[in-house]
């Protein structure tokens, strides 16, 4: 592949990533669910199913423990998660997400399925689960760096 290609497919990749956290994010907003930003969910998808510390969203968000806090902090305060003891660590508390949280996390579903339906609408059914073997195929599982 050529740079060029390089560069124009490093751009389309970034520039579906970005229309796809804003539908999303839309999505999220107007079935009701405000004062988020698209990193709440990125927080929203560490946290569930089984809850995580502080230091493990940090990993996950690539951010520092610190801004992970911040983070809990306000979503805390929002009503979306809740501190819990750790049950395997006396010293560490648990984030995990309340009801209003496991709806959010629901209405953030539901809005990717209606995102990613409009491009099997574009591309076909078929290319779209090529696109998914793909891009599963060589996607790190390393942290998730949401544009804060």
């Amino acid at each position: 592949m050529q740079n060029s290609d390089a560069m124009a497919l490093s751009a389309a990749l970034l520039a579906a990533a970005g229309d796809l956290t804003r539908r999303i994010h839309d999505g999220v907003v107007a079935r009701g669910f405000e004062g988020l930003r698209p990193a709440h969910g990125f927080a929203f998808a560490r946290l569930a199913p089984d809850g995580a510390t502080v230091t493990d969203l940090a990993a996950h968000l690539g951010v520092t423990k610190q801004a992970a806090s911040q983070l809990v902090d306000e979503i805390v305060r929002k009503g979306y998660a809740e501190r819990r003891p750790h049950p395997a660590d006396a010293r560490a508390r648990l984030v995990v997400l309340t009801g209003r949280g496991w709806a959010c996390t629901r209405a953030a579903e539901e809005a990717a399925a209606e995102a990613v339906g409009s491009w099997a609408e574009e591309l076909g059914e078929g290319e779209l689960r090529s696109l998914l073997h793909g891009l599963t195929r060589i996607a790190s599982n390393g942290p998730v760096r949401p544009g804060w």
